[in-house]
């Protein structure tokens, strides 16, 4: 049985077509009727589906006849952005081989090389697949000798197709059954089954996506979860299929399924983690196992500060759907009882603050995106921060330290001069930089975590056309000289507004955000000053003019003194009116922070 299976990946940067390669691959093997087949058929969120990218990885049981022999081609899909790079791990230690999907316009990206190390890392065999032949500005051959020289691939075998007209696809199974290996693993040894995926089900509960590396797995079996120890068993085995799932009574080894547990949560379910026999139990859990950590912190308020039951709610069921969700609740006193929220990056929590708004019609307010500090007290304490506002006072410093990620960057050469100085304006180090082709450069940097989370994908796409590609991976934890930039209005601190800054850029920080803000906060009856302050010392101030009533326009003629007099009222009146006065701010003045160069 097993040498008539072939588990495999398709990996890419996004937008190279990986979606609709997998659309024509189901297409060609019959999975689906014509009446059945939509684009982007594995993409089941309409986030997904309208930005184009694969959030959630989905999987695909396939029956191609060759030779006369009948194959049965797993397909794995895998997210293709660095905020899912753990997921792409996973997926791609389930596989014995790995589709290379490369744009034939755009040629190797950043991602694609991150993806393809992790594929070789896992000893994967990889077909090169040169996609989009039929564009125009397609140069396959010159795209062969970019994969050959920054990867080390030898392409003289790679594919040429188009997903979208569907020229090569019949080519493209045949090699999947010649080149890539049959899955190894002893049937006879205890089940040994890596889960690769988990989601839940409104009707099965929670659910995992597995495959079997030894020993089969069978409808009412007792198993163990390895990590926590906890026994279940098995209701109810599935094949993946894009349109149902298909019920069966045992997974095979090499086989890919889904298993059902009867679960309410994902929590014992978590990615990377190992299911085996709990009378018969596999000596060694499938090893790479590791829990999902959050990358980037922001706090999510909603605007009807009475719908926080309703934020709680929302944020508990989409965590049945995205283990990686970590969320803690936390109060400020400008926006009022929110939550502090993990996300794995920058993808993560757009995605998740969009799902929250769309799903369970919440309006919110994010505040600055922050990362993990590491602030060393004077009395040898160590102290993880999240939240500028958890930050000791200045004097209890010894030393702040801040996670740095290692950057890399594929840019046309042209660009090459914008994009060293977004780098060095970011604090960035350079530790490579090698051309790939005259036109072509990979740089690789390392940046801190807090000059990425903001904007920088942006600026970096912005000042290189949209052309340039970014990567990163996490690193370590460094030394740097980071303050607490405070804003205050009408001498108050907004603690929604504290960011944590690098000294050399806190005085144009704090000036840009106090005129930002000047701009955004509406003129009251009263003068309101905005100042950003660095501990008690003021750093940066502007002042948003009261709205003027012309209290001497009714008296005419007579003494100046008269005049005077009412000018002296509307004075006491406006200082009695700032003593007691608050100021609303406006939605858009959080969002500044973030805009905020």
């Amino acid at each position: 049985m097993q040498e008539y299976i072939r588990n495999f990946s398709i990996i890419a940067h996004i937008d190279h077509g990986k979606s609709t390669l997998a659309d024509r691959l189901i297409q060609e093997c019959g999975a689906v009727t014509q009446r059945e087949m939509v684009s982007q058929i594995m993409d089941t969120m309409d986030i997904e589906k309208e930005r184009g990218i694969t959030i959630k990885a989905q999987s695909v049981r396939l029956e191609y006849t060759y030779n006369a022999k009948t194959y049965i081609l797993n397909l794995i899909d895998t997210p293709g952005h660095v905020d899912f790079s753990y997921e792409v791990s996973r997926s791609l230690s389930s596989c014995e081989g790995a589709l290379l999907v490369v744009d034939a316009s755009q040629g190797v990206e950043a991602q694609t090389i991150a993806n393809v190390y992790i594929a070789l890392d896992n000893n994967l065999e990889i077909i090169p697949v040169i996609n989009k032949i039929d564009l125009p500005a397609a140069d396959a051959p010159k795209v062969k000798d970019e994969i050959e020289s920054t990867i080390g691939l030898d392409c003289t075998n790679a594919l040429e197709v188009s997903a979208k007209s569907g020229v090569g696809i019949r080519e493209l199974l045949e090699s999947i059954i010649t080149r890539i290996p049959p899955p190894s693993g002893d049937e006879n040894a205890p089940t040994k089954a890596l889960i690769y995926d988990s989601w839940f089900d409104n009707y099965l509960g929670a659910l995992a996506l597995v495959r079997l590396k030894d020993g089969n797995l069978c409808v009412g079996q007792e198993i163990l979860i390895m990590s926590s120890g906890k026994r279940y068993e098995v209701l109810g085995l599935y094949y993946p299929h894009p349109v149902q799932k298909i019920a069966t009574q045992k997974i095979a080894c090499g086989e890919i399924g889904i298993v059902s547990l009867g679960l309410k949560s994902l929590t014992e379910l978590a990615v990377g983690d190992t299911i085996t026999d709990s009378k018969q139990p596999t000596k060694e859990p499938i090893e790479g196992f590791k829990p999902a950590k959050p990358f980037v912190f922001a706090g999510l308020y909603p605007i009807q500060t009475d719908r926080f039951e309703d934020l709680r709610d929302a944020l508990n069921k989409l965590k049945l759907n995205d283990s990686a969700l970590q969320f803690e609740p936390e109060t400020s006193i400008a926006l009022g009882f929110g939550f502090r929220v993990g996300f794995l990056g920058l993808l993560h929590m757009e995605v998740v603050k969009e799902r929250l708004e769309r799903e369970f019609d919440l309006q919110l307010i994010a505040t600055a995106p922050t990362v993990i500090y590491e602030v060393y007290g004077t009395d040898g304490s160590l102290t993880l921060v999240q939240n500028p506002s958890q930050l000791p006072e200045v004097q209890k410093i010894a030393s702040i330290k801040e996670p740095y990620v290692r950057a890399h960057i594929i840019t046309p050469s042209e660009y090459l001069g914008n994009i060293i100085t977004l780098l060095s304006n970011k604090r960035g180090v350079q530790e490579k930089m090698e051309y790939l082709t005259p036109e072509r450069v990979m740089l690789e940097y390392a940046l801190p975590s807090n000059e990425i989370v903001m904007d920088f994908y942006d600026k970096l796409k912005s000042c290189t056309k949209g052309y340039a590609s970014f990567d990163y991976e996490p690193i370590e934890y460094r030394e740097g000289k980071l303050v607490k930039l405070d804003v205050r209005v009408a001498g108050d601190v907004v603690d929604a507004l504290s960011i944590i800054v690098d000294t050399s850029k806190a005085y144009e920080k704090g000036r840009a955000l106090v005129e930002a803000m000047k701009e955004l906060i509406p003129r009251q009856l009263f003068e309101v000053a905005i100042q950003a302050s660095i501990g008690n010392k003021i750093i940066a101030r502007e002042t948003i003019k009261s709205m003027g009533k012309n209290v001497t326009a009714k008296c005419y003629g007579g003494d100046i003194t008269r005049k005077r007099k009412l000018l002296e009222k509307q004075k006491e009146g406006k200082k009695r009116m700032k003593a007691i006065g608050k100021v609303e701010l406006p939605q858009e003045a959080f969002l500044a922070v973030l805009k905020v160069d």
